[in-house]
């Protein structure tokens, strides 16, 4: 397939948060030693994300993991858009950063020095649909190859949803260089379905919730027709990883414990969201928490690499050595 030319990313809240890359990040110096509190703790700051699928981090430091692994973590909220975390962690001033995995892979094509650490949240066949493709109640779009020669909002493109819009088209014999892809406002995408402005529109979160309820009609099964992406990572600069493979691995090890606690406690990651996010407390309340996940599926990565850079989403498929740290937990598919 030929590659084709995309236009300018835009920005994804949640869990599709865009890694940009400018050629100059490649040359910034970085601060390879972890600095130690008084008392000796190893300091850490990780930069989340602004939307979601943050919330083990909090409860890492809530249940004292990061506390009994000799770590003084702090967290703070990254930028909307990640592409401004990456210089903090290359310069230092952070040593981990949240990102999705086609922001990841961008950077990873542009050959950025930042290795994957630990997986955060994938998607999974279990559990509620919080996002996917909404058409009107009538529409003629039936299958995902009826988007031929349609046009479909974003709330940003070259994004992991992207990515699976794209390639639901193609899984179903239609061609996905002949879908128009246009970014618009996260809070217009159900308006823009619902007054003919796009043919359809990918939502999630409250938004899907709301097209729902507002008489859009859902296709497919979101993310979970391609099960293992990972829609939440954290990283880290490669120097970094280099120098402080022990408090690296104190640290991801404390976020899988949290991630464990997760999984087994909703009613912890409900309060997170209800402290730390803008969604509505009744969203939250009625809302399914995410698959959250520490292994990285390199096998569903690869599909991703591979395909992305077929729709011309990235410059190049970097090989896996240049994505993942030594120590990250990685599995491939039916491991």
């Amino acid at each position: 397939m030929t590659k084709r030319s995309r236009g300018p990313w835009g920005r994804l809240p949640v869990a599709a948060v865009t890694l940009a890359v400018a050629a100059p990040l490649a040359a910034c110096g970085s601060q390879a030693s972890s600095s130690a509190s008084g008392d000796g703790k190893a300091r850490i700051t990780v930069l989340r994300s602004t939307g979601a699928l943050f919330e083990p981090l909090y409860i890492a430091e809530q249940q004292g993991y990061f506390k009994d692994a000799g770590l003084e973590v702090t967290i703070k909220a990254g930028a909307p858009d990640t592409s401004q975390n990456a210089p903090s962690v290359l310069n230092g001033e952070a040593q981990f950063a949240m990102t999705d995995s086609a922001g990841f892979l961008k950077g990873a094509a542009k050959k950025m020095p930042v290795r994957v650490v630990s997986g955060l949240v994938s998607s999974t066949a279990k559990g509620a649909r919080t996002e996917g493709l909404l058409v009107k109640k009538d529409s003629s779009i039936k299958r995902f190859a009826d988007l031929e020669g349609k046009t479909v909002g974003l709330s940003a493109l070259g994004t992991t949803i992207q990515f699976l819009a794209e390639y639901l088209v193609e899984q179903d014999g239609g061609d996905p260089s002949k879908v128009k892809f246009v970014a618009l406002p996260v809070t217009s995408l159900n308006d823009a379905a619902s007054t003919g402005k796009t043919d359809a529109v990918y939502s999630f979160g409250a938004f899907y919730a709301a097209g729902k309820a507002a008489g859009l009609r859902s296709m497919g099964k979101g993310m979970s027709e391609l099960p293992g992406i990972p829609q939440g990572l954290l990283f880290s600069s490669q120097e970094y990883l280099s120098a402080n493979s022990g408090t690296t691995k104190k640290f991801t090890d404390a976020v899988a414990k949290a991630l464990t606690y997760a999984n087994e406690h909703p009613e912890a990651v409900k309060a997170i969201d209800k402290k730390y996010t803008q969604l509505p407390p009744d969203y939250i309340d009625k809302a399914s928490i995410a698959n959250y996940d520490k292994n990285i599926n390199t096998t569903v990565m690869r599909t991703m690499i591979t395909k992305m850079n077929e729709y011309g989403l990235l410059t190049s498929a970097p090989k896996d050595d240049a994505l993942y740290w030594n120590q990250a937990p990685t599995v491939t598919s039916g491991s």
